[in-house]
C-alpha cells in the first residue's frame, strides 16, 4: 500500500478555479447589496470569467470565449428585465445612475455583462486572426 489514497496521475494538482468562482461571487454579492459599483462590476467579471474557466478547464467546453458571452448576455438581460419590472420608464436615464440606489446596481450589472461580452468577442476575434 505504498500508494496514497485520493491522489491520481492525472489530477495531480487542484484547480484553482473554485476559489476565483466563490470569490467573485462574494464580491458581486457585497458590490451588488451594498451598492458599491466597482466592487459589483469586478465580482460579476470574476464570477463569469471563473465560470468559463473552469468550463473550459473540465472540458465541457473547447474555449472560454462563448462562455463569456452568454454569461455577459445573460447579465444584460437580467439587467434589462429586473430594470423595466421595478423601475419606473421615467427613471430610466443615464442620468439616474447614481441617484437611485436599485437603478444604479442594475446599471452595474448591465456594465458587467457588457465588459465580460466585449473581452469574450475580442478575445475570439483575435484566437481566430492569429490561426
Amino acid at each position: 500500500m505504498a500508494e496514497e489514497p485520493g491522489l491520481s496521475d492525472q489530477y495531480p494538482t487542484a484547480s484553482p478555479w473554485p476559489l476565483f468562482v466563490a470569490l467573485g461571487l462574494a464580491l458581486s454579492e457585497i458590490g451588488v447589496f451594498v451598492g458599491l459599483f466597482p466592487v459589483a462590476v469586478f465580482g460579476l467579471i470574476l464570477f463569469g470569467g471563473s465560470i468559463a474557466g473552469i468550463l473550459t478547464e473540465s472540458g465541457y467546453v473547447g474555449r472560454p470565449w462563448p462562455t463569456m458571452l452568454g454569461v455577459g448576455v445573460i447579465l444584460i438581460v437580467l439587467a434589462a428585465a429586473f430594470t423595466l419590472w421595478q423601475v419606473p420608464v421615467a427613471d430610466i436615464a443615464l442620468s439616474n445612475v447614481g441617484t437611485g440606489p436599485l437603478f444604479t446596481r442594475l446599471v452595474a450589472v448591465a456594465v458587467a455583462g457588457a465588459v465580460m461580452i466585449a473581452m469574450g468577442g475580442v478575445a475570439s476575434i483575435m484566437e481566430q486572426t492569429a490561426v
